[in-house]
């Protein structure tokens, strides 16, 4: 990815929720950061869906901007909603699921 993604919102003021919509029965990403150091990605989760469980070699923090997820994090599970987030810890196995339709915005930083 480049800094194409950015370059269009520079010096504007912008609703980071409207960068990405919601399609029925889908999972959609934008990427709006990736750099060597970190990766900023926005994600519209539809009501029903799953981001199975994995692992990431680096910490994350998600930050719920819209809807509500339910996330697992090795054996705790979290309800998270709007205006909330939550950090994924290095190696810890994680899962997602949208109760209902959510956004989120997921920043790793390596």
């Amino acid at each position: 990815m480049n800094d194409d993604q950015l370059d269009g919102l520079t010096g504007d003021v912008f609703d980071i929720t409207e960068l990405l919509d919601y399609q029925s029965g889908a999972i959609v990403s934008r990427t709006l950061i990736d750099k060597e150091s970190a990766t900023v990605t926005l994600f519209a989760v539809a009501e029903g869906q799953t981001i199975s469980e994995h692992t990431a070699p680096h910490d994350a923090i998600m930050q719920v901007l819209d809807g509500t997820a339910t996330v697992t994090i090795d054996d705790s599970e979290y309800e998270v909603s709007g205006g909330e987030s939550l950090v994924f810890p290095a190696n810890e196995p994680h899962a997602l699921e949208g109760k209902e339709s959510f956004k989120m915005l997921l920043t790793m930083v390596r």
